[in-house]
């Protein structure tokens, strides 16, 4: 069905199939179209780098595709629970805008909620990320994929990619609802988080020998802090995890300390740790789904147990576990957390970045957590977006090249929308010129990402005042 979208355009998100059907079946047995549907642009992945990276090219003319794996957009903000997206802002200034800040904006206006004090910057950084509702926020995400005439594929993965036998571009294999379908692109954007297409075209990725933990976002209600006798509850919640029957993880981000005030005061919200698994995979997923739901289960029934929560109740939990560490690419340059720390300014920076390098340690001491410098501002070079030994083919998101200490810190949402954004302009360049990503003039790609709002690294007229575009005021 369509309708109108508020950019005025009209609103589809779907994925016609040419009729009649055709089919043969495979070696395998499986059924495949015939007729190859062919795409400039197909990204993997509707999550936080995704949705802009589609957008992105949708608006600059590209013919688009966006495929996700689960029925809603949005990725980490949405399905993932972690519905703050920061950082924009650095030392009162904005560095990262374009595409992503105006989703942001837009859902914060549209839900009655308001923006930070970004002039404050002295305060915690946690302070200066922007409160979203979740589900206006993905369905805002509908409508800027959709008005950016992008398709939309949901409840589909990729199953195999590889480059075409004549020629430039890839030959993708995508597997839907109603078998295996075969696809071309001109340019492949990886969007998934996790390098998944990289590994599937066989580029060069970086598997750390440790992982940081995983979160399971939720929330509680049912109760009262101030009628709780926190004391008799802390006591009877450590016994039980020397017993052997809770975590301390199960309520906190440390293996060794009892937190569960913290937990109740905060009504459970980003309150645990999921530690030692891998989810690059399915068979990691699941297992880290499964453990983070057996988690929350023996904690609610602990807690129901206890005086003054037998009102207890789990008022929402996301669809899955939100992931900080899985793989990165070796790509054609590499952001070592001394480029970050010093805030390099690399000769093909895309965008900035900001945030606090923010290391969860695996062992579960806590987080490795150092600030910036004040002033410095990192930036992110278009050759970590590119996989080494590729072409027509981006990344964008925590997957970028990047050692482990400087991916802690880029791996977050906004820093994810700008390489998105810059991934969906330099694929939408390469396709109009026919020139392969690291050949177009940097010129090029800073004149069109400027042209939708976003803001590129060595400009001296990025924003010296905080955006206020939204009016002060208490977060809804």
């Amino acid at each position: 069905m369509c309708g109108r979208g508020r950019w005025g355009t009209t609103f589809t998100s779907v994925f016609v199939e040419d009729e009649p059907r055709q089919r043969r079946f495979g070696a395998q047995g499986y059924a495949m179209s015939m007729n190859k549907r062919q795409f400039d642009v197909v990204v993997i992945g509707g999550g936080t780098a995704g949705v802009v990276a589609a957008v992105q090219a949708g608006r600059a003319g590209a013919k688009t595709l966006l495929v996700e794996k689960v029925g809603m957009l949005g990725g980490t903000t949405t399905v993932g629970g972690v519905n703050f997206p920061g950082l924009f802002h650095a030392w009162g200034r904005q560095v990262i805008a374009g595409i992503g800040w105006e989703l942001v904006t837009r859902c914060v206006a549209e839900s009655g909620g308001v923006l930070p004090d970004f002039a404050n910057y002295q305060c915690p950084h946690w302070q200066l990320q922007i409160r979203v509702n979740r589900f206006v926020y993905a369905a805002l995400c509908d409508e800027a994929v959709c008005d950016a005439g992008v398709d939309v594929l949901f409840h589909t993965m990729l199953a195999d990619v590889m480059p075409e036998a004549e020629g430039r571009g890839w030959q993708l294999t995508l597997c839907t609802k109603g078998g295996l379908t075969e696809i071309g692109a001109a340019v492949v954007v990886d969007a998934t988080g996790d390098a998944n297409a990289a590994a599937l075209a066989g580029l060069p990725l970086h598997i750390p020998d440790e992982n940081q933990p995983a979160t399971l976002a939720y929330q509680a209600s049912g109760y009262d802090v101030a009628d709780l006798d926190m004391d008799t509850i802390n006591r009877a919640f450590d016994a039980e995890v020397r017993a052997g029957h809770l975590s301390y993880t199960d309520a906190s981000w440390s293996t060794t300390e009892p937190n569960i005030g913290r937990w109740l005061h905060g009504y459970g919200t980003q309150a645990n740790h999921i530690h030692h698994i891998n989810a690059r995979d399915s068979e990691g997923k699941t297992r880290l789904e499964l453990e983070s739901r057996r988690s929350l289960l023996r904690l609610y029934r602990f807690l129901r147990q206890q005086p003054g929560l037998e009102n207890l109740v789990i008022e929402q939990v996301s669809p899955e576990c939100g992931v900080r560490e899985t793989a990165t690419i070796q790509g054609k340059a590499t952001v070592t957390v001394e480029d970050y720390q010093s805030g390099r300014l690399w000769e093909d920076a895309v965008c900035h970045s900001f945030y606090p390098i923010d290391l969860h340690i695996s062992s579960g001491t806590g987080l490795d957590m150092k600030p910036l410098a004040e002033g410095v501002v990192p930036t992110i070079p278009r050759a970590a977006l590119l996989p080494a030994g590729s072409q027509g083919f981006i990344v964008a998101g925590r997957c970028i090249s990047s050692d482990r200490l400087a991916n802690s810190a880029l791996r977050v949402q906004a820093t994810s929308m700008a390489t998105g954004q810059a991934a969906g302009a330099m694929a939408s360049l390469s396709v109009a010129s026919g020139l392969e990503v690291e050949e177009l003039s940097m010129s090029d790609v800073h004149a069109l990402l400027r042209e939708h709002g976003a803001i590129v690294p060595g400009d001296s007229s990025y924003s010296a005042e905080p955006s206020r575009e939204v009016e002060m005021g208490e977060i809804g």
